[in-house]
């Protein structure tokens, strides 16, 4: 059965996800249970969709206190966009119905400072595939060397991360046809957020107007 919920909907039971982990009060039984499993041998229906990075340490299912077939996830390292990832949210949103996509970043983010090392020491990659991921970062990230964040490392990486995320957002919200005319028409929406390693909490930043301030924001911003 195609999923039901609305973007708002799905928004807000990510939120109630995140606060149940982020205080330590996780339904791991009924993400392991074996009715769970033995349901979803007949087809999945996520509800949102994640594009997040491929960083152990956050774990989408994880950090929104889901359990197995709830989300439909996309990892990559610095959660950047390119045709792979465009058209893997195309075929969910198509498919599922799902009508939430976020992009997931996250505080201190092994991309982003690969990415801010290049840009400012001029040191890259040996690997070109691993250099393709930083090139993709560097365009939303390059502008915030022009200003006074260039002087404060740490400022300027927690800045760097939603500047990704913003423009990983973006390029969903603008670079395909069938997106566009979903978000147009039928209810799609694309948000950006952060999850902080250090308190468990995930700020909805980018997207949703008005829903920052329902959360608390993360010690990075």
């Amino acid at each position: 059965m195609p999923n039901s919920l609305s973007a708002l909907e799905a928004l807000e039971r990510l939120r109630e996800g995140n606060a149940r982990f982020s205080r330590n009060l996780t339904s791991l039984d009924r993400m392991l249970s074996y009715q769970r499993r033995a349901e979803l041998t007949a087809g999945q229906s996520p509800f949102a969709i994640i594009l997040g990075c491929s960083d152990s340490r956050a774990p989408a299912e994880i950090l929104f206190d889901q359990g197995l077939g709830d989300l439909f996830v996309i990892r990559v390292a610095g959660n950047v966009v390119a045709p792979s990832q465009i058209g893997s949210v195309e075929f969910a949103v198509s498919r599922y119905n799902t009508r939430l996509v976020v992009v997931l970043g996250h505080s201190h983010c092994g991309a982003i400072a690969a990415t801010l090392e290049t840009l400012l020491e001029g040191e890259g990659s040996e690997s070109r595939n691993i250099a393709s991921i930083v090139d993709r970062i560097k365009p939303s990230v390059q502008p915030l060397l022009d200003t006074d964040l260039r002087h404060d490392r740490e400022a300027l990486g927690c800045a760097a991360v939603r500047a990704n995320v913003r423009a990983s957002a973006n390029q969903l919200r603008h670079g395909s046809r069938i997106l566009e005319s979903l978000i147009e028409n039928d209810g799609l929406l694309v948000v950006g957020a952060e999850y902080a390693l250090d308190t468990g909490i995930v700020d909805f930043f980018d997207g949703v107007p008005g829903l920052s301030s329902r959360l608390p924001r993360s010690p990075s911003t």
